[in-house]
């Protein structure tokens, strides 16, 4: 018996060693594979996986650089003087722009500089007329425009307006003139499209020996625009035998909300048809049965002229059109900010809303601040209310509605009678 125990004890101690000696071969397996790997190569992986990271850093730095200074390039031009310099400078942001690798392109960011500038499509500019041309004769209708770098909105409202100028008066020259020198800086740059600022045209028409000058403000109102229009008409109204400047759209602009003209119904009976026919309905009472409410939208300004905002209120009132409000961008006059109009049109039991531009062109201000996916846009916040079971928007302006166009017409001929 001791014999066959001891027998079975050294086969167990063997079974054992056995099943030991098997991990322990593994083991020592990784071990040796593991030591076979030479320290130097393993420096080698590690220094290329630091010099990639090193590279990488370098060319995010590079990119950076090369769209910081086509950002500043574009803050540069994005001013309101024009200077000898700017002509170069507009080319140079341009081919700056062009240079620039798509990843460096979505970097460009400055004061007012982003990809947008270059990149942003706003249409055909081929589309357009500049009408900077010379060869003028001696009867000019020189239609100023604040302008608008959409090339969409640019053919469609700007040259409507001026194309139904030229068809009324074939014995008159019209050229263009815009009084924002940073949207001449952004079409040229861009488009290669070089307007007249309103110095330019006044210098045009003296050198091209125009005796008669009639000016065409296609600007909404009595503004800030239309001030420096006429200092600059002023000085230099000695070089012409004849200068007269014709009434901006909504004419007058009258004391206080109660003061109402032609014009401004003229203007508020178009765009209300206007609204009303893209929506799909036959009449504004029609939208307001449906519980459809319209919101005019303007610029805005701290200007006195703002008062034509509230006038216009007014007219539309007078008309009937009690489903129709007018708001502002910039929230002035108070009760035209986007907070009051929403409170407005909810307490009187609209549930759907369509935003429209009240703006000779369909622009920045409205395919941004109107129709725009910002949460700061008028579309966002009036969704973000949760009044309202539906907000669309129609990104149209004034300068391409016949009527509208017309009444420019008219206002011409009233100022060539005077």
């Amino acid at each position: 018996m001791k014999k066959k125990a001891l027998a079975l004890w050294m086969a167990a101690c063997l079974g054992m060693l056995g099943a030991a000696g098997c991990g322990s071969a593994a083991g020592t397996a990784e071990s040796t594979a593991a030591a076979a790997v030479p320290q130097s190569a393993v420096a080698e992986t590690a220094a290329k996986e630091s010099a990639s990271e090193t590279e990488s850093a370098e060319e995010a730095d590079a990119d950076q650089k090369a769209a910081d200074e086509v950002a500043a390039m574009i803050d540069a031009i994005y001013v309101q003087t024009r200077t000898d310099e700017t002509d170069r400078q507009c080319a140079d942001a341009k081919a700056g722009w062009d240079a620039l690798t798509e990843t460096q392109k979505a970097l460009v960011s400055g004061e007012y500089a982003d990809p947008d500038y270059f990149g942003r499509d706003t249409g055909d500019a081929s589309k357009d007329d500049p009408r900077n041309q010379d060869g003028i004769g001696e009867k000019e209708i020189l239609a100023v425009s604040f302008g608008t770098s959409f090339n969409d909105s640019r053919a469609e409202d700007i040259k409507g307006i001026e194309d139904a100028l030229q068809a009324a008066y074939p014995d008159w020259a019209v050229r263009r003139a815009f009084t924002a020198q940073i949207i001449i800086n952004h079409v040229q740059a861009r488009d290669g499209e070089v307007i007249d600022n309103v110095d330019q045209a006044l210098e045009r028409a003296a050198a091209n020996g125009v005796k008669e000058l009639v000016i065409q403000p296609t600007h909404l109102m009595h503004g800030a625009e239309y001030d420096e229009l006429m200092d600059a008409v002023e000085n230099a109204r000695d070089r012409f035998e004849s200068v007269k400047v014709a009434e901006p759209l909504l004419g007058e602009v009258g004391s206080d909300a109660s003061v109402v003209n032609e014009d401004k119904k003229a203007v508020a009976e178009a765009v209300v048809a206007e609204a009303v026919q893209e929506a799909g309905y036959e009449s504004a009472a029609a939208a307001a049965e449906d519980k459809t409410a319209f919101v005019f939208l303007g610029h805005g300004t701290s200007h006195a002229a703002k008062v034509s905002y509230s006038q216009m209120q007014t007219q539309l009132t007078e008309l009937g059109y009690d489903n129709a409000f007018i708001g502002t961008v910039e929230g002035e006059p108070e009760e035209t900010s986007c907070e009051a109009v929403i409170e407005a049109i909810s307490a009187a039991g609209y549930s759907k809303v369509i935003l429209r531009p009240l703006m000779v062109v369909a622009g920045d201000h409205a395919n941004n601040d109107m129709a725009g996916e910002d949460a700061d846009s008028w579309l966002s916040m009036f969704e973000a209310s949760g009044k309202f079971e539906s907000v669309d928007t129609q990104i149209s302006g004034l300068g391409s509605i016949e009527a509208i166009q017309e009444l420019y017409v008219a206002h011409t001929k009233a100022a060539m009678e005077q």
